[in-house]
């Protein structure tokens, strides 16, 4: 049975996320939850939201490959669904070598990564890796079921879909914020990432394969890179833009929200797309 992950998911922080919020986002429509920056290999968090809800999928994005032993996430994997057998999914990725002191060779890591956790009983169906350039993108065709990608655009979730083909998963995640003052939007966009994530070697390499160039990039992003990178406006213009990554060939659209608010910020864009009425 394959897992239903829905149109649209929810991404956020381990301190963002609690068992009410997520039966919130759960009422409110979305098919997935998604845990960011780097779960502990135990998956605790994982469980405790699954235990929660009833039909949520969780997902993570994504687990370190640097600080999560494969041997202790395989396990905590079949702990997991040995409860919730269709609600869980596995993603995972190499970090970025500003943070990790030891990174080197990354998609040898990715891959013995994959090795590891497939040798302990993982289905390759059931884990999504973090790819953003080409070769990642193809590791992720070849050994899993498809990528979760950050701080990407709908361009590059078409260069994504044509690298993976057909029948497997393309995640997008993309940041939203509702805020009809483009002016303040972007400032908010600036405080947090993506503003502060653009100096991260992988992401900056990624976007300038999309074009952007080291104007784009300086400092905390311009006007263009910040637009590309955050659906901003009326809680419409948001869901619309938010959209464009599902016709360019995505299979959900996991939502970043930017502010003090991300519950309210996720639940207003969920009214905007009609998701708990089936829209």
């Amino acid at each position: 049975m394959s897992i239903d992950l829905g149109a649209f998911g929810a991404h956020l922080r381990e301190h963002q996320t609690t068992p009410d919020g997520a039966r919130e986002l759960e009422r409110a429509g979305y098919g997935t939850l998604w845990l960011d920056a780097s779960p502990p290999a135990d998956l605790t968090q994982a469980e405790a939201l699954l235990d929660a809800t009833t039909r949520l999928v969780i997902g993570t994005s994504v687990v370190n490959a640097w600080t999560a032993d494969a041997a202790v996430v395989a396990a905590s994997y079949h702990r997991i669904v040995a409860k919730h057998p269709h609600r869980f999914l596995l993603g995972f990725g190499i970090g970025h070598r500003e943070v990790h002191a030891e990174y080197a060779s990354p998609y040898a890591k990715l891959a013995s990564y994959v090795d590891e956790l497939t040798a302990a009983g993982v289905p390759a169906e059931r884990i999504v890796l973090a790819a953003l350039g080409p070769r990642m993108l193809r590791l992720a065709r070849d050994r899993t079921a498809g990528t979760v990608p950050c701080m990407v655009t709908p361009e590059h979730t078409r260069q994504a879909r044509a690298v993976l083909g057909a029948g497997k998963l393309l995640l997008p995640g993309h940041f939203a914020l509702v805020e009809p003052d483009s002016r303040r939007a972007r400032t908010i966009a600036r405080s947090e990432p993506p503003g502060t994530a653009l100096q991260v070697t992988n992401y900056a390499a990624n976007l300038r394969r999309l074009g952007f160039t080291d104007d784009d990039l300086t400092g905390t992003g311009s006007d263009r890179l910040i637009d590309a990178l955050v659906a901003h406006g009326e809680p419409a213009t948001v869901a619309k833009q938010l959209a464009a990554h599902r016709e360019a060939g995505a299979d959900q659209v996991g939502i970043y929200p930017l502010g003090d608010a991300p519950i309210a910020t996720l639940r207003t864009i969920a009214e905007a797309m009609r998701l708990g009425s089936g829209g």
